[in-house]
């Protein structure tokens, strides 16, 4: 019998951690955490470009797209049953 596991990444062990902020309208999640504000970057930019190029798609499903920002939060802001967000995991009702 074959088993599926899910791999979630352990958080960094910090006190002081980047996220990714994910926004549909007024609604926010926290998409990603990091350690570095250059992996935190890098992150949001590939999540901006991944919503970018499927503009035409989001307009036509009329779906609002999600906008992405950088905040300092705290490692005890972190929902206990949190997990990452998959960039348009949106699309299958994943996240909001």
């Amino acid at each position: 019998m074959s088993q599926l596991l899910m791999f979630r990444p352990p958080l960094p062990n910090a006190d002081r951690l980047w996220a990714v902020i994910a926004w549909q309208g007024r609604r926010s999640r926290i998409a990603n955490v990091h350690a570095s504000h250059e992996a935190a970057e890098a992150d949001c930019a590939w999540r901006s470009r991944q919503v970018h190029e499927y503009r035409n798609f989001l307009v036509s499903e009329q779906k609002a797209p999600l906008r992405y920002e950088l905040r300092q939060i705290a490692r005890a802001e972190i929902p206990k049953s949190w997990s990452p967000l998959p960039a348009l995991g949106f699309l299958r009702g994943a996240g909001f």
